[in-house]
C-alpha cells in the first residue's frame, strides 16, 4: 500500500502525497478553480488526473525529484538548472499575457501592502528595524511598471521536477496569472543565489539582477509573517530572514 505524506498543511489548504499523486484541499475553491484553468505544459491535467468543480484536487506526480526545497540542500548539476530556467522562459511564453488567467496586484497595491506589513513587523517586534528598512530600500526595485506576462505565481524549487538534466514537470498552479516574469525567476532562485547565474544562462535573456534582489526582499518581508502564523519557520537556516539579512 502506498504511504501518504503530508507535503504541505496550514489552514488554508492541504497537499498530500500518495504514491505518485498530489491531493490537494483548498480552502478556496478559486485557487482550485485556476489550477483547473492553467493549460501549458506540465500544468494541464493528466489522463487519470482529478480537478473538478469540487476543492479536492488530485494530479500524477511528474518523474524525477525536485531541485530542494528553500532552507535544505540544492541538488542538480548546473545544466539542469539552466534547463530549469529555459522551461521558466518557455512558460512565460506559452499563453498570450490577455488570456493568461487573473492579473495580479497592481504596482500601487503591492507598494501599499508592503509598507503596511512592514509596520507591522517592526511595531510588532518580528523584525529589527534596520533589517526591515534595508529590506524595504532594496525591495523598491521591484516597483515598477512592467510587461505582463503568463506566470506560475509561486514557482519554488519544490515544484519543479527534473530527471537527470531534463524539467519533467511543473506542479502547484493555484497562483497562476498575469504578472512580472522576474517574479518566477526570483521565487525559483530564493535561498539559492548560487544557482541564480544557472538559471539565468537558460533563460535566455538579459535581466536585471536588481530586480530579481527586489523581488527576493519583496516575497520574504511579506511572507515572514504569515509563516509564523501558519506554524512554518522563516527563522530557519537558509529561509526568508535569512535572505533578508543577506541584503544587508
Amino acid at each position: 500500500m502506498d504511504e501518504v505524506r503530508v507535503v504541505v498543511a496550514h489552514s488554508e489548504r492541504a497537499t498530500l502525497r500518495v504514491g505518485d499523486v498530489f491531493l490537494k484541499v483548498d480552502a478556496d475553491q478559486s485557487r482550485i478553480d485556476v489550477e483547473v484553468e492553467a493549460d501549458v505544459p506540465g500544468a494541464g491535467p493528466d489522463p487519470g488526473d482529478s480537478c473538478g468543480a469540487s476543492r479536492p484536487c488530485s494530479r500524477s506526480a511528474p518523474p524525477g525529484t525536485t531541485l530542494g526545497r528553500l532552507g535544505g540542500p540544492s541538488t542538480g548539476s548546473p545544466a539542469a538548472w539552466a534547463a530549469a530556467g529555459a522551461a521558466i522562459r518557455k512558460l512565460h511564453e506559452d499563453a498570450p499575457a490577455a488570456t493568461a488567467g487573473p492579473a495580479g496586484r497592481s504596482v500601487v497595491a503591492l507598494a501599499a501592502e508592503l509598507d503596511a506589513e512592514c509596520e507591522l513587523l517592526v511595531t510588532n517586534g518580528v523584525l529589527p528595524v534596520d533589517l526591515v528598512t534595508r529590506n524595504r530600500q532594496v525591495a523598491e526595485a521591484a516597483l515598477r511598471p512592467w510587461t505582463a506576462a503568463f506566470t506560475h505565481g509561486d514557482l519554488q524549487i519544490a515544484h519543479v521536477f527534473v530527471d537527470g538534466d531534463e524539467v519533467t514537470g511543473i506542479i502547484d498552479w493555484s497562483e497562476a496569472g498575469r504578472g512580472d516574469a522576474l517574479y518566477d525567476l526570483a521565487t525559483f532562485t530564493l535561498g539559492h543565489e548560487e544557482h541564480l547565474e544557472d538559471v539565468l544562462a537558460g533563460y535566455g535573456t538579459d535581466i536585471d539582477l536588481g530586480v530579481i534582489h527586489a523581488w527576493w526582499s519583496l516575497r520574504s518581508l511579506l511572507a515572514v509573517r504569515w509563516l509564523i502564523e501558519h506554524d512554518f519557520d522563516p527563522f530557519a537556516p537558509g529561509c526568508e530572514v535569512d535572505v533578508l539579512r543577506s541584503r544587508m
